[in-house]
């Protein structure tokens, strides 16, 4: 199953870019621009890497982002997520980035973007790969803070595609945001959320229905609602969820517990990604990995999730049936 899991193309919709910053290059980054960072050596970071819950994640995860200064710091963490994406053979990646994380720091929103996009667009030169870029509104911070940086992400429109919303979940509901929500609809974003990860399945109501979100980041706490499951069924809502990051902040106790097959059968558009892969112990393939390792998926299963990702990413119908029709070609040859 491996091999199998390894030969097919992906895509991958639920990536957050600081979260593929890996120990070496933030210790190299932090040596280069003189940054202090709480860890004497890589074996630190990694032993730091044990979350009691999300908090406890967030908390290193901004405490790494510090190490980045420059465009090419961003460049840098971009490509190194893109030599892995060709060693998952990812051939289409939507990536969330935290502007916020970095303008609070007197980074410009001008260094962030462009650093990031420049990558992703010699990714697509070198290695074909399709992207998407999806800018994301820190919830534990005002919305009036993420109006200011929606107003900086303007000039840079042409290479954002949509509006997201992370970071510490409770206390800080869809609501809070949803009149930027509805300027950013207004300005041709499409639109996405994360929701009924740690906190209940009424944050996904909110964002279904006040920010008038695409795309559910996570969802899992849906399972908890049958009238939820089934408009997420009728209406084949995509839910970008992330396996590995589900256990690492204890969503679920081990694999054996998490929902996702069950979510699957029941006819949701449930798609599998890596969330903040150098910090949960695996990129996309680890991801399917430990899910077939603990759960009864099915090679069947496992091309559905994928042909999941494509029909739910923010690519042209006519890009998603190409996509599609490589993961048949390859799933057919290792039936």
């Amino acid at each position: 199953m491996k091999e199998f899991i390894k030969k097919l193309p992906k895509a991958e919709l639920h990536i957050h870019i600081e979260g593929s910053l890996e120990p070496d290059l933030m210790f190299r980054l932090a040596k280069k621009n003189g940054i202090e960072i709480p860890y004497k050596n890589i074996e630190e970071v990694k032993a730091a890497y044990n979350f009691t819950n999300l908090q406890s994640f967030l908390d290193i995860y901004y405490a790494g982002a510090n190490v980045l200064i420059t465009k090419d710091d961003f460049y840098d963490m971009t490509w190194a997520y893109i030599l892995k994406c060709v060693e998952n053979n990812i051939i289409h990646t939507e990536i969330f980035f935290d502007p916020q994380t970095h303008t609070s720091r007197g980074i410009s929103f001008e260094t962030v973007i462009l650093g990031i996009s420049e990558a992703l667009n010699d990714a697509q030169k070198k290695f074909a790969i399709s992207s998407n870029i999806i800018m994301c509104f820190l919830r534990h911070l005002s919305q009036d803070d993420a109006f200011k940086t929606f107003e900086e992400c303007l000039p840079f429109k042409d290479k954002i595609i949509c509006i997201g919303l992370d970071s510490s979940e409770l206390g800080h509901p869809p609501s809070k945001f949803k009149e930027v929500f509805k300027k950013a609809k207004e300005e041709g974003f499409k639109l996405v959320a994360h929701a009924g990860e740690e906190a209940d399945y009424t944050y996904i109501y909110e964002a279904l229905d006040l920010l008038d979100i695409q795309r559910i980041d996570h969802g899992v706490q849906a399972i908890y609602s049958k009238e939820l499951m089934e408009r997420l069924k009728k209406e084949q809502i995509p839910l970008t969820v992330c396996p590995n990051s589900n256990i690492e902040l204890k969503v679920f106790e081990n694999y054996k517990q998490h929902n996702i097959k069950k979510l699957l059968d029941y006819g949701l558009n449930v798609t599998v990604n890596s969330d903040d892969p150098a910090y949960f112990k695996g990129y996309l393939n680890k991801n399917f990995i430990n899910l077939c390792e603990n759960i009864d998926l099915s090679k069947k299963d496992i091309i559905t999730l994928i042909k999941n990702s494509f029909n739910a990413s923010f690519i042209s119908d006519e890009l998603k049936n190409e996509y599609i029709n490589k993961v048949n070609k390859i799933g057919q040859i290792n039936e």
